[in-house]
């Protein structure tokens, strides 16, 4: 009997922090019940190629499903196409605005849509400092909405020694709350 993938998509914006898009790839690729659904945007391939010298196609080998971002007749624009929800990672101010205010003028701030009306998980990971008001206004709609305001700020109590080991334990966090099996990405804190 063929059992479906549990799908997530996972969306980049031009916002800085395209380790966390990438990585989060990387986790989902090991795992055998998950179907990774990407959309990047064209900053967004302008940050992967500043940070981390990556090409669209090296991106692209990482995930299952990738989507265009004007493509609005794609699966993951419909609320009938079941997916987990979606990940913005990195957010930028303009895309997280877009969702605050329902306007969905690409496939990342249309999924983000769509999985809020269908009640699905949504989790933005915002990569702006310092916030103005509009910033925090738009997080607190999302929020309203159901959305996860997830900023990428590390946990020192981890005494993490490597900014790998810093994304990886926000990496985890964030993919934990979809019940993916994130074992060996980060400790949780148990107590002194």
């Amino acid at each position: 009997m063929h059992t479906q993938k549990k799908r997530l998509v996972i969306a980049m914006t031009g916002a800085t922090g395209a380790i966390y898009g990438v990585r989060m790839l990387q986790v989902l690729q090991q795992q055998a019940d998950w179907e990774s659904h990407l959309i990047i945007s064209s900053a967004g391939l302008v940050n992967l190629k500043y940070e981390l010298d990556m090409s669209r196609s090296d991106l692209y080998a990482l995930a299952d499903v990738t989507h265009g971002i004007d493509d609005i007749a794609a699966s993951i624009a419909s609320g009938s196409f079941k997916t987990a929800g979606v990940i913005i990672a990195p957010c930028s101010m303009k895309t997280l605005a877009a969702i605050a205010h329902g306007f969905g003028d690409n496939l990342i701030s249309r999924s983000a849509d769509v999985a809020l009306k269908e009640r699905r998980r949504v989790v933005i990971m915002p990569r702006e400092t310092p916030l103005n008001l509009a910033h925090i206004r738009n997080m607190a709609s999302v929020t309203e909405m159901g959305g996860i305001i997830f900023p990428p700020m590390p946990a020192f109590y981890n005494k993490s020694n490597s900014i790998m080991a810093m994304v990886d334990e926000g990496v985890g966090r964030v993919l934990d709350m979809f019940g993916v099996d994130v074992e060996g990405l980060f400790t949780p804190w148990k107590g002194l």
